[in-house]
């Protein structure tokens, strides 16, 4: 596996961790360059400097255009992919388990301070707009 890293990086060795973390195969990516569009002149008119990802088990897809260079483009792209890929495995549980606490969290019963809180402002409120009613001649 070669990966294009771009100028100026430590090491020019693909990192074996977040990959590997993820569950992501090389050979589970498709990558394919389109040209790119917004700054840069005639570089970005002439070369795909755009790489766009696919990862073929999860669908999940990604589009970088984000400089002039088609390396660091990649760059990019290979790790927005991955963090991608490991939000949508592990996000899914959180969300669920998030909605889950939000749903317990609407079926408690309020503490006597917190209803006691509610019926003063009610309270305060109706007292406004009293205040704002026409007076009336009796």
């Amino acid at each position: 596996m070669t990966l294009y890293l771009p100028h100026g990086c430590i090491s020019r060795q693909p990192r074996k961790g977040k990959p590997a973390r993820a569950g992501v195969r090389e050979a589970d990516i498709a990558e394919s360059f389109v040209r790119s569009g917004g700054h840069g002149g005639q570089n970005v008119n002439k070369v795909s400097t755009c790489v766009m990802l696919i990862h073929h088990p999860t669908g999940v897809s990604v589009k970088c255009q984000e400089t002039r260079q088609q390396g660091l483009n990649r760059f990019i792209a290979r790790r927005r992919l991955l963090d991608k890929i490991e939000e949508r495995k592990h996000g899914f549980i959180a969300a669920q388990r998030a909605e889950i606490e939000k749903i317990r969290r609407q079926k408690r019963k309020r503490s006597r301070r917190a209803k006691n809180k509610m019926l003063a402002d009610k309270s305060h409120h109706a007292g406004k707009k009293a205040a704002r009613r026409p007076v009336t001649m009796e």
